[in-house]
């Protein structure tokens, strides 16, 4: 008889108190006896897989709001949100992906106009000393990352992630042997450092020496043809963006970021060395050149010259050209009497 009738759907309330025993249950793994294991985790798959589809809609209508406000607030009353991201890496991959999404969903619910979310995990920023390193870990990597980007679309929590020592551990992360974990870090990075401008800019500044030093050796310079291809992009989105003019301006003062600009000038793939040359316009334009500076820019003009003559793209673009036409005027015009330098050694670029 029992078949015969249709379940009465849960309401939000019912459905997160229920989820939340089964997480309980999951986080404890006390249990001994196999079957009821595995009967607990298929039940927490089908209560996640609910509570998305009450999150997102199911593909015909559209999520009710009232819904998704309760099963927001009960998400974060209760713990209910730590526990979920900590039992992530015992779920099957279905229900991970989807406890993925309930969590990074969560990130954007407003309840009564306000990011609870935000708050909550102002609260509980060590979620983020378990969502970084996450990485480390190639099962739950991808999920862990997702989730980070969301929880950093908050100003406070990438403000910790970049003030600790996570920071630190990206350039190993970048680097993963696993592209789809590289990849991910590398996204994550990025949104760390150019979404919330003023905090990167304070960042950058405070912590210039040490991440510029790791930035350029690590991945400027790195065997990675994919490493190098997404640094000098990033590089030249931080350095263009206004809110680091004085960051940039300490930068393109360096002679040694400049050798590694000019060595990048010389990579085989076009797409470097087109973005390589955005970055390396910011050191020919700077008014204020150190003498080194010029000194290489004079020793090497008919190179250069040469080059950037040569250097074509493959569409056509007239802020490309213009800028180039910019470029090759600057160095035609420095001065000849600057003392060269005598050593040029990697910086000289392809004749």
């Amino acid at each position: 008889m029992k078949g015969l009738f249709k379940q009465k759907p849960r309401t939000p309330m019912e459905l997160m108190r229920h989820t939340r025993e089964l997480l309980i249950y999951v986080d404890r793994n006390t249990e001994t006896r196999e079957h009821k294991r595995e009967e607990k985790m298929s039940e927490l798959s089908k209560a996640v897989l609910e509570i998305r589809i009450k999150l997102f809609g199911n593909g015909e209508s559209e999520p009710n709001r009232d819904a998704c406000a309760q099963l927001t607030q009960e998400f974060f009353k209760e713990d209910t949100f730590r526990l979920l991201i900590i039992c992530i890496p015992k779920l099957n991959l279905g229900a991970r992906q989807d406890a993925t999404h309930v969590v990074a969903n969560l990130q954007r619910q407003k309840v009564n106009n306000q990011l609870i979310a935000s708050h909550y995990l102002e609260k509980n920023i060590d979620l983020m000393d378990i969502l970084i390193p996450g990485y480390e870990d190639s099962d739950i990597a991808l999920s862990y990352g997702t989730i980070s980007r969301e929880c950093i679309r908050h100003q406070s929590i990438a403000r910790y992630v970049l003030e600790s020592e996570h920071m630190k551990k990206f350039f190993v992360y970048i680097q993963d042997p696993n592209f789809h974990i590289a990849s991910d870090a590398a996204a994550t990075f990025k949104e760390l450092l150019t979404r919330h401008k003023s905090t990167v800019a304070e960042f950058l500044s405070r912590n210039y020496d040490w991440f510029f030093q790791e930035y350029n050796s690590q991945l400027l310079e790195s065997p990675s043809y994919i490493t190098r291809r997404h640094a000098i992009k990033l590089l030249g989105d931080m350095l263009l963006d206004r809110s680091n003019s004085a960051v940039m301006v300490r930068y393109v003062n360096s002679l040694d970021n400049m050798r590694i600009l000019m060595n990048l000038l010389r990579d085989s793939n076009k797409t470097i060395q087109l973005e390589t040359f955005h970055v390396f316009k910011l050191f020919v334009a700077n008014q204020n050149k150190p003498p080194e500076i010029v000194s290489i820019l004079v020793t090497n003009r008919s190179k250069l010259l040469r080059f950037l003559g040569d250097f074509k793209i493959d569409k056509a673009d007239e802020q490309f050209e213009a800028d180039k036409a910019q470029v090759m005027k600057e160095i035609s015009s420095l001065d000849p009497r600057e003392r060269p330098c005598t050593s040029l050694g990697d910086c000289e670029v392809p004749c």
